[in-house]
């Protein structure tokens, strides 16, 4: 494990009222969730980043409206669509 350090001002982490390692906690889920996001890290290197299961890391993806499959919508009937008239 490599330490980082980001300085914060006090008053941000008092009116979120967290203590200095929840902090860091947050910053770690905050920071993998949107790394995620952006399609830098897969699910399991963002859960590792967050410290929690994969399991939980895609669960909280879903509390936090974060799609975990980057497929879109009309590209899933595209393939849905290619796959059965392929299969006919």
């Amino acid at each position: 494990m490599e330490a980082l350090r980001i300085d914060i001002p006090e008053e941000i982490r008092q009116m979120l009222n967290r203590t200095p390692a929840e902090m860091g906690r947050d910053l770690r889920l905050y920071a993998a969730l949107m790394l995620f996001r952006l399609g830098k890290l897969s699910s399991g290197a963002a859960a590792m980043l967050a410290g929690v299961p994969r399991v939980l890391f895609l669960d909280l993806c879903a509390e936090y409206d974060i799609p975990i499959s980057q497929i879109t919508p009309d590209a899933l009937r595209r393939e849905v669509t290619d796959e059965s008239t392929s299969s006919g």
